[in-house]
């Protein structure tokens, strides 16, 4: 190993790629999801690679953190992370937000995480080792992840191109069918539902619908915030029945403390644990029982790690939140979750949902559900450069810059407020 190697190029490449008419507390999707591509060449030729948020702000972050990258060894990690805590501008946070993955305050955290990522792929390469083994070995041979529904249109508003093969998704019905599509193209033995889109009521009778459909099948229901305390405690009888947590049924800690005292239901988050200021806070609380990391936003693997030795000694379960991505992500968090001896629970994937990559050999493969760690060194994946080019030439094409579910939604009915909490 050539412990002169530094990196000598940054290069980054937004792509888009299709993404389904699913619906979500904050609207829909847009037709084309966002994603940057990251690689970074060394000296010696070789390239580390990896995928993050790809809306203009995070491209703008990228950008500034670039300079302060180039000249450092691959291993290198906490000079990298010291340089880009001291040299990229905070934002201040919104009161409320959807998405941690698109809050500015965790600017810092998501570039951290988008090069040590890239970086653990070029150690990898260089002492000819899997990720996983950077990260202290492999505890478990495969990753397990869950079928991810969503309520969903058949297709999208000015038919940008042709309708998935997904079908609408509304009632209780087509939920279940769904399911039984998803898990018998990828062997999924865990369900999770996006609620937060339609009364509780209808969203407790498609989890109703579900758990007759697959007895024994763990569940799960994310209203992402969008119901009330008041509401979030109504369901929560009917739910106890049937599901192996409840996530994100209202606002805030104090909030989920309160209605921890009207169920019987672990519950879990990814919106209101997303930084270790709020994991002690939720300590104090004790609000929250299972912590849904993140590594793109939390600050990425060796964050991760830290955040599930706190779960560990806290009692608290841990999975893994998903948003729109594609196999380069799926394979960083397979890495870290195969690492992590203490993940309690099959983590959450959008990758079903989608039907385009940009990696050698096509698309992942899932068996029975799980994600095979790879043997191979770094991240175990390349980039398909003409499948990339494709994606960029689709993004250059796409005229979205900032993922808007709410004007998207907008565009089906215009009276669409986006208030949260509606229920």
């Amino acid at each position: 190993m050539n412990r002169d190697v530094r990196i000598t190029q940054v290069r980054i490449t937004p792509v888009a790629f299709r993404d389904g008419p699913l619906l979500n507390a904050a609207g829909i999707h847009e037709p084309w999801a966002l994603r940057a591509i990251l690689e970074l060449e060394t000296s010696d030729g070789r390239v580390g690679i990896n995928e993050t948020y790809g809306d203009a702000p995070m491209l703008a972050v990228l950008e500034q953190a670039k300079a302060h990258v180039l000249g450092l060894s691959p291993f290198e990690l906490n000079r990298m992370e010291e340089r880009l805590r001291g040299s990229i501008r905070r934002e201040d946070a919104p009161a409320y937000t959807l998405a941690p993955g698109s809050d500015p305050s965790r600017n810092t955290a998501k570039a951290i995480s988008a090069f040590e990522v890239a970086m653990l792929d070029l150690q990898g390469q260089m002492v000819n080792a899997p990720v996983v083994d950077l990260l202290g070995g492999a505890v478990r041979s495969s990753v397990a992840y869950s079928a991810y529904l969503f309520f969903k249109y058949a297709e999208h508003h000015g038919k940008p191109y042709e309708p998935d093969a997904w079908g609408e998704g509304i009632s209780p019905e087509q939920i279940v069918a769904q399911a039984k599509r998803m898990i018998g193209l990828y062997g999924f033995q865990s369900i999770k539902l996006k609620g937060g889109v339609f009364e509780p009521a209808h969203e407790v009778a498609c989890m109703q619908a579900l758990h007759e459909a697959f007895p024994g099948l763990p569940l799960r229901l994310d209203p992402n915030a969008n119901w009330s305390l008041a509401s979030s405690i109504a369901a929560a009888p009917a739910l106890d029945q049937v599901l192996e947590y409840y996530e994100d049924p209202c606002p805030g800690l104090d909030g989920m403390a309160e209605l921890k005292k009207h169920t019987r239901l672990p519950l879990a988050t990814n919106m209101v644990v997303t930084s270790m200021a709020e994991f002690r806070a939720n300590v104090q609380k004790q609000a929250v029982d299972v912590v849904l990391s993140d590594h793109h936003y939390w600050g990425g693997l060796r964050a991760t790690q830290q955040l599930a030795r706190m779960c560990e000694l806290w009692g608290l379960g841990l999975s893994m939140h998903s948003n729109s991505h594609l196999g380069i992500s799926l394979m960083a968090m397979t890495h870290v979750a195969a690492a992590v001896p203490n993940l309690s629970y099959a983590c959450d994937t959008h990758y079903p949902w989608q039907d385009e990559d940009i990696v050698v050999g096509g698309r992942i493969a899932f068996s029975e559900g799980a994600v095979r760690v790879p043997a191979k060194p770094g991240l175990g994946v390349e980039i398909d450069r003409n499948a990339m080019a494709k994606l960029h030439d689709q993004y250059l094409h796409c005229g979205i810059r900032k993922r808007d579910d709410l004007a998207q939604m907008r565009k089906y009915d215009p009276s669409f407020s986006g208030k949260t909490p509606r229920f």
